[in-house]
């Protein structure tokens, strides 16, 4: 318990560790490729987008992530028992009730997501609400609320915006080398701008992948210790337990996946027919099994 509010505590330093390497890495791409193209106008462009890009991030992740997962509000008539757990959930751990949501999925699966408690919002499948039973359903949403306790949404959001990116910024970059490189390529031939143009180029391809590798670290630990959170909060892992295994045999694809926000599930929403290789290769969370291993040593 104690490594759990340690945790909570140090993920205000983690988000600010956060945007300063991803303000790094922005303006350092940007420098290099400016230096490339002898065009510093590429380094202002890289930080004035970067900013405006990870504003509307941050004020509008929650409804952009809601909208793609065609999530609808739900009142307590709608489904008292899901209001009721949500309700008692959130009194049992502190947290504001936060709005609640149901997707028309069949498959398995809830997310949260908001920047902050006050703001924050659940969404849970259909297919959660039909085969999961109560204290199955109760754990998935402990687990989901936890994310919110623990500022995990707003981490995971950043890691999300700073991926985006330098992906984005690379290529860009990439693809104005088959178009004669941006502003015709002016300023290319100058002294030193050769090199320049030889690191760029390795930067586009490494840096995407190296972030990506990073946002994949910090989406799978924040998944283990919501588990672990979860579990503590409703003093039954064994109701996640259950859960994560009817999720592990679960092969119905979710139709509105996204890989911009499949780290925001519980589980990988990639499955059955829509799970591909790349997705299989760069999974946003941990294998189910260490999950339900991992809970069985909570509950000995």
């Amino acid at each position: 318990m104690a490594n759990l509010y340690t945790y909570q505590a140090s993920n205000i330093r983690r988000t600010w560790v956060l945007f300063i390497v991803f303000f790094i890495v922005v303006v350092g791409l940007g420098w290099v490729f400016s230096n490339a193209y002898n065009d510093y106008s590429i380094l202002a462009f890289a930080i004035i987008f970067s900013v405006v890009y990870s504003f509307i991030s941050y004020w509008l992740s929650a409804s952009i992530a809601l909208s793609l997962a065609r999530a609808v509000p739900i009142q307590r008539k709608d489904n008292p028992q899901l209001y009721n757990i949500v309700e008692n959930l959130c009194i049992a751990s502190g947290l504001p009730t936060p709005k609640i949501y149901v997707t028309p999925e069949m498959q398995i699966n809830a997310f949260a997501t908001g920047r902050d408690a006050k703001h924050a919002a659940v969404a849970v499948t259909q297919g959660a609400l039909q085969r999961l039973n109560k204290d199955e359903l109760e754990g998935v949403l402990a687990h989901e609320l936890s994310h919110v306790g623990n500022r995990d949404i707003l981490v995971s959001t950043v890691a999300a915006v700073l991926a985006g990116i330098v992906s984005l910024i690379a290529d860009i970059f990439l693809r104005s080398l088959f178009f004669g490189g941006i502003g015709g390529g002016r300023g290319r031939n100058n002294e030193g701008s050769e090199i320049f143009f030889l690191i760029a180029i390795v930067l586009s391809i490494l840096a995407p992948i190296g972030t990506m590798l990073i946002q994949l670290a910090i989406s799978r630990r924040r998944e283990a210790l919501a588990d672990a959170s979860g579990a503590l909060l409703t003093r039954y892992p064994q109701g996640l337990i259950s859960a994560l295994r009817k999720i592990e045999q679960d092969t119905i694809p979710m139709k509105s996946a996204k890989d911009s926000t499949a780290h925001m599930w519980l589980d990988n929403p990639f499955k059955g027919k829509g799970a591909s290789w790349w997705h299989k290769l760069f999974m946003t969370h941990p294998p189910i099994e260490d999950r339900i291993a991992a809970l069985e040593k909570l509950s000995m």
